[in-house]
């Protein structure tokens, strides 16, 4: 029977997961990937939804409503906390404590048919995922409106965001606070500048880009829909991303090889790995390597301070 209906989907991914086959091998690692997506995937009917399909390290389900799917979405990254918490006291390996997850909420209009879910909505949360960080939730403006007050004040909007294969961008907004609170700065300390970034400036190889905090996210990849396109073998399709935040420009590694920051002539680098650090004055961000090694390639970065800054391609 097919049938059409307003839905909020879900669509969780467990990272971290490809580290476990490295270090537990096979069999061990595939049992802990599938009882770990079977505790996570209790949180659906806990919460009223409907669990559609698991996907490996990850899963898809629906729900009536914006408020159900996010409770869900809570409840995933709290069993997710107490088994790794479990893991650490048992002496559990690296790669089991170091698992995260990455939610995505979308909602409109499905087809639903032989047990699954089809249509736009779904596509978007799919694609949406691939722009999360390790433990944060991404809703588009649909589901934000459906939200009640409990959880509105949770996001920030990220603004208008293009994903891989479609054409019209989405609007998205994310956990982790609200304008006025603090952001994490870089291990080497605060920013000395009185001046309040207003843009940064990307550039690498013969391209350049200007970025106000009005147009993030700007996400850098080797996608053709990536706001900055880099290259390389090393590169993944959606790389880092970009956020304005609390009069700061914020980085978040996306990636599987990670993300490397060097501020300014300092010998120290930053590593991200599905992290995050503030940007400040200039400097270097490597993409799946060390701006000092000439196979990964480096960008480069400059915050700028002045009040008429529109992007642009040169």
């Amino acid at each position: 029977m097919t049938r059409i209906a307003e839905r909020t989907i879900l669509f969780a991914d467990l990272r971290g997961s490809t580290a476990l086959y490295e270090t537990l091998g096979n069999a061990e690692a595939t049992s802990v990937v599938t009882h770990t997506v079977t505790a996570l995937s209790r949180a659906v009917p806990a919460c009223g939804g409907e669990l559609i399909k698991t996907l490996g390290d990850g899963l898809m389900a629906v729900f009536d409503t914006s408020n159900q799917g996010m409770q869900s979405a809570q409840k995933m990254h709290e069993a997710l906390e107490l088994l790794v918490m479990r893991g650490r006291e048992r002496g559990a390996s690296a790669g089991l404590r170091g698992l995260r997850l990455q939610v995505a909420l979308t909602r409109g209009e499905v087809v639903e048919m032989a047990g699954d879910c089809f249509g736009d909505a779904v596509n978007v949360a799919a694609r949406l995922i691939d722009h999360a960080s390790d433990n944060e939730i991404l809703v588009t403006a649909d589901v934000l409106v459906g939200l009640s007050a409990q959880f509105k004040p949770r996001f920030r909007s990220l603004n208008w965001m293009h994903l891989r294969g479609r054409a019209e961008p989405v609007q998205v907004h994310a956990t982790g606070g609200r304008r006025g609170t603090d952001l994490p700065l870089t291990q080497f300390g605060g920013v000395t500048s009185t001046l309040e970034p207003e843009a940064v400036r990307l550039a690498w190889l013969d391209a350049s880009a200007v970025f106000d905090g009005a147009h993030m996210p700007a996400v850098m990849g080797r996608s053709p829909q990536a706001n900055f396109r880099v290259v390389g073998s090393r590169v993944s399709r959606s790389h880092a991303r970009l956020d304005w935040h609390s009069g700061a420009f914020q980085l978040t590694d996306l990636s599987y090889n990670g993300t490397y920051v060097r501020f300014g002539n300092a010998a120290d680098l930053v590593s991200l790995r599905r992290g995050h650090c503030t940007l400040h004055g200039s400097g270097w961000i490597g993409l799946g390597g060390s701006p000092n090694d000439p196979a990964a390639p480096s960008v480069r970065f400059e915050l700028l301070s002045f009040t008429d800054t529109l992007p642009h391609l040169t």
